[in-house]
């Protein structure tokens, strides 16, 4: 199981409880405060209330990109025109127009296991978040899509469907209002592509995992062609607490711009796990919590997972937030923060994170499908000693071809290895370069030697 990172006492726990309660043990969560935010969206807020209050708490997805929840919501609750009339008490829902939830607890990233911490240690908060999504926009079924593989986060949630269920916290007659909503739970197979939404909602519909165009967006076209809001689990979790304590309580924590908190997931020389940290937290205070050696002779931070950016050890007072990481380029991304010390090539890494990153792509576009293959082709002449010239020059139009004619945020993202390693590491760009030598020690480029390639 995932180690779980020590945190000051100081910093709140919204997503993962601090207590060791059995994470199925419903008594215990409700008791905890679990199911007061949708007592609230059912019988006081209503649609337009539960809406408003995310708005005003600031709430943005955490699944990378931190679009703000309440507008995607909204889109989709007045998709096809405005029939949600979930108003004031029990009300009802007017069904002209089909719309769905899907909760993304697919974890693509193998950097990370922040989604399935979540779902195996906090189930009954994600699933109480989906089950407000579907009643604020007028969907009558919910789905948490899950990786294959991760076995003990789908026991877990099948569990806690059925205890809910049971205690008419799912299903037909939700809290006696006389609402009714599926959860279900989708185990899905495939490729790191999946962490985007509408490869995700290709997958869930039977169909090859491809992304595509927008517009129209999910929350107006999305699963089946339908009203759909996709959300990341981390997300979801969050919003039964802002209903349940008041947006201004959620808005005073965090990053103004990034109210909150978010699960990170530090992999560091020191040690490695997650921890649930306030939006805003500069990068070297987090690195910090994986250990008291996790910041010795830093010389990196990858934020972002494979398609992150390497930032400078120098750059470890960036907060750790949407704006000031894409600032910096980088991105929050996967959740996912690795510390590199002075062992790491920047030039190797960039180089095998790209490759990944090529090798992953659905192929579906050519500035994805040839574009990073030959990024990757040209880290890997300058690691091993054979670049040419032009080197430079054509990682940088590539790069900016890609990220200009790209489908999806994978093939634009995955630039980003080589950018900030050209933006911040170029003294050892040059090394590999100009005098095939890596710094590290760990490329060991081959120099030809002028009278062996004269013979």
């Amino acid at each position: 199981m995932t180690t779980i990172l020590r945190t000051p006492k100081t910093w709140p726990a919204i997503l993962l409880p601090r207590d060791d309660r059995d994470p199925l043990d419903l008594d215990a969560a409700r008791t905890a405060g679990a199911f007061e935010g949708l007592g609230r969206a059912l019988h006081d807020l209503g649609s337009a209330g539960t809406i408003a209050t995310l708005a005003a708490a600031g709430l943005r997805g955490r699944g990378g990109a931190g679009f703000p929840t309440a507008d995607k919501w909204r889109a989709a609750a007045n998709a096809g025109g405005a029939d949600v009339v979930l108003a004031g008490t029990a009300g009802g829902v007017g069904m002209a127009v089909r719309r769905h939830v899907v909760a993304n607890g697919y974890g693509a990233d193998p950097s990370s296991a922040t989604d399935r911490t979540l779902l195996e240690r906090n189930p009954y908060a994600v699933l109480e978040g989906a089950l407000i999504a579907a009643l604020a926009i007028g969907a009558r079924d919910a789905i948490v899509a899950v990786r294959a593989e991760a076995t003990d986060a789908i026991r877990t949630l099948e569990t806690a469907i059925a205890r809910m269920i049971e205690a008419n916290l799912a299903g037909d007659d939700l809290l006696g209002s006389g609402m009714s909503v599926e959860l279900s739970v989708r185990p899905v197979q495939g490729a790191y592509m999946l962490g985007e939404e509408t490869v995700l909602l290709k997958a869930l519909e039977g169909k090859r995992g491809q992304p595509e165009q927008r517009p129209p967006q999910p929350a107006v076209k999305g699963l089946f062609g339908e009203p759909t809001v996709v959300q990341n689990v981390q997300t979801l979790a969050t919003v039964p607490w802002i209903l349940a304590n008041g947006a201004d309580a959620f808005a005073a924590i965090g990053s103004p711009d990034s109210p909150g908190t978010i699960l990170v997931s530090v992999r560091a020389p020191g040690g490695s796990g997650v921890a649930e940290v306030p939006i805003g937290t500069p990068l070297r205070d987090i690195v910090a919590l994986a250990g008291k050696d996790a910041g010795k002779n830093l010389k990196a931070i990858l934020v972002g997972g494979p398609s992150g950016g390497i930032l400078p050890a120098a750059l470890g007072d960036t907060p750790y937030e949407f704006g000031a990481l894409r600032a910096a380029g980088a991105h929050i991304g996967s959740g996912s923060i690795v510390a590199a010390d002075r062992k790491a090539c920047v030039v190797d890494l960039a180089r095998l994170l790209t490759r990944f990153c090529a090798d992953e792509a659905c192929g579906k576009t050519i500035p994805c499908r040839i574009g990073l293959r030959r990024i990757s082709e040209i880290g890997d002449r300058i690691a091993t000693g054979v670049p040419k010239p032009t080197d430079l020059y054509l990682l940088t139009d590539l790069s900016m071809d890609v990220v200009g004619s790209g489908l999806c945020d994978h093939e634009r993202l995955a630039t980003l290895p080589f950018a900030s390693g050209m933006r911040y590491f170029q003294s050892e760009l040059d090394e590999h370069i100009l005098r095939s030598s890596c710094p590290a020690g760990v490329c060991r480029p081959i120099a030809v030697a002028a009278g062996a390639a004269a013979q």
